[in-house]
């Protein structure tokens, strides 16, 4: 547990020397800003009370988009620079470096996820008798969930790539494929790969759950499952390179 902590903090010290954490964090908040803005002026205009999707909605997209920028230097610079050799050297077991890894990312997006919480801050000031607190902590938990699917996901493609473009596209190909995967489950529904396609698709996880303020251990069980599913290919393909 020591050495995935250490690990950890590294990483997360080591997006606030990168100009790209910076980058991502600038344009995730103005996005958000603009959008509960023009949400907000909305409501107004057309008298109706808005609700905390209004602020989880935008958050979710953005973070399918801007996941594969957080995690794609992860393992992918550490191979350029040739710095993971030396790690693999290191009395680190390769899941404890892969989930230290994850764990650093996580923490990352923890402070942009804190920040966000003005959003809600201000809503409940702004509308009688305030927004469903119930609904606001079951979206927010749902959120955490599912961006760890996503940054696990984005930190195992960056160990198959020593380029970061490379690990950023091939990210999120994966998490668009999979955000996706269940539209077809109609069609083939009949075939008997419809629920299938259902179950792996991430939004069925999200939406029909969590985003209506309802907790199912189905879809908890779903992202964590996921989530160590991926750390452990992250293992993986590590171990694959420390005995090439």
């Amino acid at each position: 547990m020591r050495n995935i902590w250490l690990i950890a903090t590294r990483e997360f010290k080591h997006y606030f020397i990168s100009p790209i954490a910076y980058v991502v964090s600038f344009v995730f908040l103005l996005v958000m800003g603009i959008l509960f803005y023009a949400n907000i002026l909305a409501s107004s205009v057309q008298q109706y009370a808005p609700g905390v999707q209004i602020i989880i909605g935008p958050m979710v997209t953005l973070f399918l988009f801007s996941a594969p920028a957080i995690t794609m230097h992860t393992l992918a610079d550490e191979q350029r620079s040739g710095t993971l050799e030396l790690m693999l050297t290191a009395p680190v077991r390769d899941s404890e470096f892969v989930i230290g890894k994850w764990l650093g990312t996580m923490m990352f997006v923890m402070v942009l996820i804190a920040v966000t919480w003005v959003y809600p801050i201000v809503l409940n000031q702004m509308i009688d008798p305030g927004i469903d607190q119930g609904l606001l902590v079951t979206n927010y938990l749902g959120l955490i969930l599912m961006v760890g699917a996503f940054m696990a996901i984005g930190v195992t493609i960056s160990s198959l790539f020593s380029n970061q473009i490379a690990a950023f596209f091939a990210t999120l190909g994966v998490l668009l494929v999979l955000w996706m995967i269940g539209y077809p489950s109609q069609a083939l529904g009949a075939m008997g790969g419809g629920g299938l396609l259902t179950y792996l698709d991430i939004s069925e996880h999200f939406y029909s759950s969590f985003y209506r303020g309802i907790i199912e251990l189905k879809d908890v069980v779903y992202f964590i499952s996921l989530t160590s599913v991926f750390l452990f290919f992250g293992t993986v393909s590590i171990e694959t390179k420390r005995w090439r």
